[in-house]
């Protein structure tokens, strides 16, 4: 196989494998699989064939689901996450008074992997990591689906928690990770003036693991 076949089929994979992710808690089919990628069925067959070896997929017939592989992966890029959102998420705590956080995309639903709450304040949110809602629900979510060039961060209130305020805004601009950045605070939050400031933290986070990446 030459150089250029192999950077063919594997860029195939990896969008069989999206594709794959794409359809969230749902199976997918060999035909849907093969209208997504653009390739016949008997070309997603063989790409299956790798990717199940490996546990990345698991198939039931004709039908496709992610496979347990995938959180051994999870597992060694998700402490390298949190300790990249580390400092990010510490300034914008300290900066705003309230419990910060970084979210990523699970299928429907978001999951927090990042947590650090203010030092001074005299009681704060406490946010558990392994927390999870849905994409619909509270302003961590909701900051995933925003569309390019439209709004910049997304707020909420007493939607996860009576009470609680949250404004979050997305990262972007990071192949394969799709999260936010947020605060929550039993207070309400300004969005004019703590908008801007967790809008600037994303976008930092996003800088960071572009250049790490």
């Amino acid at each position: 196989m030459t150089s250029r076949e192999g950077s063919l089929t594997l860029d195939r994979g990896l969008a069989l494998l999206q594709a794959v992710a794409d359809a969230g808690g749902d199976a997918a089919t060999i035909s849907e699989l093969a209208v997504a990628i653009g390739a016949s069925r008997a070309a997603v067959y063989r790409l299956l064939v790798p990717l199940s070896e490996r546990g990345l997929v698991w198939r039931d017939g004709t039908k496709v689901r992610l496979g347990v592989g995938l959180l051994r992966l999870a597992g060694q890029v998700l402490p390298q996450l949190r300790d990249a959102a580390g400092p990010v998420l510490r300034e914008l705590a300290e900066k705003v008074g309230a419990t910060a956080h970084l979210s990523v995309a699970q299928g429907t639903q978001a999951l927090a992997v990042a947590v650090v709450e203010p030092s001074w304040t005299s009681f704060h949110v406490a946010y558990r990591v392994g927390s999870r809602h849905p994409l619909t629900a509270g302003a961590a979510g909701k900051a995933m689906t925003l569309r390019p060039g439209g709004d910049g961060w997304v707020t909420s209130s007493g939607e996860l928690e009576a009470g609680a305020s949250g404004v979050a805004a997305p990262v972007r601009g990071v192949p394969g990770l799709r999260a936010s950045v947020g605060v929550v605070s039993m207070e309400p939050l300004k969005a004019a003036e703590v908008g801007p400031q967790v809008l600037a933290a994303a976008t930092r986070l996003a800088d960071i693991l572009r250049t790490d990446g």
